[in-house]
């Protein structure tokens, strides 16, 4: 498989303060890839890096071959990254559909807002773009009611609704599994390994180890900003670096 995302030697600093450390990595076209590591170890500061939200202080990130250096988040989006937020971003006073909307005239182009005022092809645009999202996610049924009033569950998918609606090559989740029980969390599982299935190459950061080592089909360690393992879940188990300095040893356990 060929590569989609390249990271290479990424480092970010906060004043005194490496975030993340000379970060290498590669995510290939159709993975399944999770990215673990204890708090504080850099993983969303990596994910803020990637999708444009937070410069890098050197080092440089590729997508699809093409330097993503002074990009703008909305334009890292339009390129074919789309990403969901640890603390979910919906809009609680408006509706699913006009949520989702957001990320269908993003995948438009940010222009766009002028053009629905008086372009009844770029609104038909969004509309059916908006439409296909919420029945990827099973939302359809939903689409009129406010954000506020859905279950918990239900607004990760709708965060995730909204980017797929940029019609992303490369998904990003940040704790999709969070907060979910048994039951919704094992049904996460199966739907992305549906959009995977589909086409969608799926990066994602999550502390619910069972999720990823049962999901991820390569999983890529961090620890104090680094990069500290790289391989299959049965590989990263194993890891002595990884037992210590996140999965606990024996003796620790």
């Amino acid at each position: 498989m060929s590569a989609l995302l390249e990271i290479d030697a990424v480092t970010r600093r906060f004043g005194g303060l490496t975030a993340v450390d000379g970060f290498s990595g590669v995510v290939r076209r159709g993975e399944r890839v999770g990215l673990i590591g204890p708090n504080g170890a850099g993983k969303t500061t990596l994910f803020n890096l990637i999708s444009g939200f937070t410069p890098v202080s050197s080092g440089e990130i590729r997508f699809d071959a093409r330097v993503m250096a002074g990009m703008k988040s909305f334009q890292i989006a339009r390129l074919g990254v789309g990403r969901t937020f640890q603390n979910l971003r919906i809009f609680p006073n408006m509706t699913v559909f006009d949520n989702v909307s957001v990320g269908a005239i993003g995948a438009a182009g940010h222009s766009v807002w002028k053009a629905l005022a008086r372009n009844r092809s770029a609104a038909e645009t969004v509309s059916a773009g908006t439409w296909a999202a919420l029945e990827r996610t099973g939302l359809t049924d939903l689409a009129g009611q406010l954000a506020a009033n859905l279950s918990y569950g239900r607004r990760k998918y709708l965060e995730i609704a909204r980017a797929l609606a940029l019609e992303p090559e490369l998904l990003i989740l940040d704790e999709p599994a969070a907060g979910l029980n048994d039951t919704e969390t094992a049904e996460l599982a199966g739907f992305v390994e549906g959009l995977n299935a589909d086409g969608t190459t799926v990066l994602l950061v999550e502390h619910d180890m069972g999720f990823v080592m049962s999901l991820c089909q390569r999983v890529m360690v961090m620890a104090s900003g680094r990069k500290i393992a790289d391989g299959t879940p049965a590989e990263i188990g194993r890891d002595a670096q990884v037992l210590e300095a996140y999965l606990g040893t024996e003796e620790g356990t």
